[in-house]
């Protein structure tokens, strides 16, 4: 079971990497002056000052440290930020938001989450920020930018993100299944959009992952080893039914879930690269 977060009072560092978030900069979701200040609102902070003009970056990290000794304070503009709601205009950006904030919330032992629309701060093991311990390939595009379709699109983030939520409790065999899952269904979707004939009329419902797998090799939207990879990743899903790691004699650990981290942001690179353009 997810251990909900109580937040202590955060290093300063990590003060100066949520102001830049909020800001929006490095080509995240960018608030001018006055919409700082309507997100601290919107967040639930009361007697926010009207912004005065000076540097963005500078005034709201100022506005943070203020607050740094009230953890509620800080949970809320976290919470926030994984909010649906402050991005109506542009929904595709909350992955993105989300997992910049997780590249240093997780130094402080916290996890920022957003499972089924409902945002959340978690307790995480704080190693998993340590070289080697995350995903070894990074995942460069959001699931909308790679499924046409806005619900599937939205039902496999969800995917996503409960794949992470198990990798930061240490739940790693249900990791790697849910891995598994969610590239079966990125594949399916991705062939029944760009492609639908390769399937040659085979019913969606009963092709296997490794011929979704093959499938999106020959047409040139994975790449060799990721085709090789996913295959692997694929035997690890069967884990599913315990029997078949009793036969194997063998329980996947957290190097066997960076291994299947790498495979699948791999593919889901892959796919964004090679997705076609879209017709003038």
């Amino acid at each position: 079971m997810t251990q909900e977060a109580v937040l202590g009072p955060l290093d300063g560092n990590t003060l100066k990497e949520l102001a830049r978030v909020i800001c929006g900069d490095d080509h995240l979701y960018y608030r001018r002056g006055f919409e700082i200040a309507q997100f601290l609102e919107n967040a639930g902070w009361l007697n926010v000052p009207e912004y005065d003009g000076e540097y963005r970056g500078e005034w709201t990290l100022e506005l943070l440290t203020a607050r740094r000794d009230s953890p509620t304070e800080l949970e809320k503009v976290l919470v926030r930020l994984a909010d649906a709601r402050e991005y109506l205009d542009e929904p595709g950006v909350l992955a993105t938001v989300v997992n910049a904030v997780n590249t240093f919330l997780v130094h402080e032992g916290f996890r920022l989450e957003n499972p089924g629309g409902r945002p959340r701060i978690v307790v995480c093991d704080p190693a998993l920020a340590h070289p080697g311990q995350q995903a070894p390939v990074e995942l460069k595009a959001t699931m909308a930018e790679i499924i046409r379709e806005p619900r599937m699109a939205a039902l496999l983030q969800r995917r996503l993100d409960e794949a992470r939520t198990c990798f930061a409790n240490g739940a790693h065999i249900a990791a790697i299944i849910m891995l598994g899952s969610l590239l079966e269904g990125v594949l399916l979707t991705v062939i029944e959009e760009r492609d639908a004939s390769l399937l040659s009329n085979k019913d969606p419902d009963f092709i296997g992952l490794k011929a979704l797998i093959g499938i999106c090799h020959q047409a040139g939207w994975i790449d060799v080893d990721m085709e090789r990879f996913s295959q692997t990743l694929r035997e690890y899903r069967n884990f599913v039914h315990p029997r078949r790691e009793f036969r194997e004699a063998h329980t996947p650990d957290r190097d066997t879930l960076t291994v299947s981290w790498y495979v699948v942001n791999g593919a889901l690179n892959d796919l964004a690269a090679s997705q076609p353009q879209a017709d003038a």
